[in-house]
């Protein structure tokens, strides 16, 4: 029916969705996407740089993570690929990616929580990935996330004004439609979802009868490019911290809502709004990360009580959906793996959102994104400020 480029990480969800696509008549290129952090040992070749975009799949990092030359989920990947036949390409994306990093390392800086995963969806598995599928004369371009595309006729491209409208996976534990909420609505013509209208056991189950060798591998649960799972030493490596006893550039006080220094902190890129473990001190009861102050690198907690915010305000939006009116009724979702919950949303001038809740909100953190939803279709949403 079409050419179609596939994002393949190596996992079991983007392989099925080659498999799925086969199905579908589709001629399938799979990509792996190298990225994260640089291995020069893997990243050369004879000795020399290779500045091609399409770089050989190579095996020698010790941990077995994914990054920019990892190579048991690129060797994954590679194995599905070649079960199916189809061609397999490993894409140097490192430049790209880099933005990526800093972006994630600025933000923790000033206190906010970035979400590296949505934003590589909008820049790269949804950006600099469709200018490769343009180069080979793909029509399409393909993921392995748990969401729908619902399109009035799927044997054609919508119009612009009749765009497929996103709306989440029917795995509901596994839907993902919230991290797509910033992509480009030109882009959604030319997306492909294959996996997100089946749960995760059935796609799990698919890939067993294939005998394809990733059927039971692990869902990955780390940033793709922190391998050792560590955000705050990730962070602190990246700026070049010099860390003593007391700290990096960003250590300050522990403080609680009522203004009493209860410990110190080695730096605020190891907190998020709403966390409860890991702050380093006692209450005696649950206490949570309430918010961090940048200005004097204080992280303040409280209980539960003192979390909840009634409203929040975000910039930046995108919209999938374009609003007919300035004020609207939606369910908003302030977190990847959270529900969405009644409000009212409000259109502000350049590029921001007011959102009211009908019920205050644990866990407004700033950096993350806010989605909109009706029902189960994404309107849009934006950066919480």
């Amino acid at each position: 029916m079409a050419r179609v480029v596939l994002a393949m990480s190596g996992g079991v969800d983007s392989s099925v969705a080659a498999h799925l696509l086969q199905e579908q008549g589709h001629e399938v290129i799979g990509v792996f996407m190298r990225h994260g952090e640089k291995s020069v040992s893997a990243c050369a070749i004879d000795g020399q740089a290779n500045s091609s975009p399409l770089l050989p799949v190579l095996n020698n990092r010790a941990d077995h993570k994914q990054g920019c030359c990892s190579a048991s989920d690129a060797e994954d990947g590679r194995r599905v690929a070649e079960k199916l036949s189809i061609p397999f390409y490993a894409l140097n994306l490192e430049e790209e990616f880099r933005g990526i990093i800093d972006y994630f390392v600025d933000e923790y800086t000033v206190g906010r929580t970035p979400n590296p995963c949505v934003m590589c969806n909008n820049k790269i598995k949804f950006g600099k990935l469709f200018d490769y599928a343009d180069s080979v004369g793909a029509e399409f371009l393909a993921t392995g996330h748990y969401a729908q595309l619902i399109r009035d006729d799927s044997n054609e491209k919508c119009e612009v004004n009749d765009r497929p409208r996103l709306i989440r996976g029917v795995d509901e534990g596994k839907d993902q439609s919230y991290v797509l909420f910033g992509i480009q609505p030109k882009f959604l013509d030319r997306m492909l979802l294959p996996v997100g209208q089946y749960d995760k056991t059935f796609i799990r189950k698919i890939a067993g009868q294939l005998g394809l060798n990733v059927a039971e591998k692990k869902d990955s649960q780390e940033i793709c490019f922190v391998t050792s799972g560590k955000h705050d030493e990730f962070v602190r490596q990246r700026r070049g911290d010099v860390t003593n006893e007391s700290g990096g550039i960003t250590a300050g006080n522990i403080m609680t809502t009522a203004g009493k220094v209860v410990g110190q902190h080695p730096g605020i890129e190891g907190f998020t709004i709403g966390q409860r473990r890991g702050l380093g001190v006692a209450m005696g009861e649950p206490y949570f990360v309430v918010r961090i102050e940048r200005e004097t690198n204080d992280v303040v907690i409280g209980p539960i009580d003192d979390l909840g915010r009634s409203d929040l305000t975000a910039s930046e939006t995108n919209w999938l959906i374009e609003p007919t009116a300035s004020e609207f009724r939606c369910e908003a979702q302030i977190r990847y793996n959270g529900s969405a919950y009644p409000a009212r949303a409000t259109i502000e001038p350049d590029r921001k959102l007011t959102i009211e809740f009908d019920s205050p909100q644990n866990g407004v953190a700033p950096g993350q994104a806010v989605v909109c939803y009706q029902g189960d279709q994404v309107l849009g949403g934006g950066w919480i400020d």
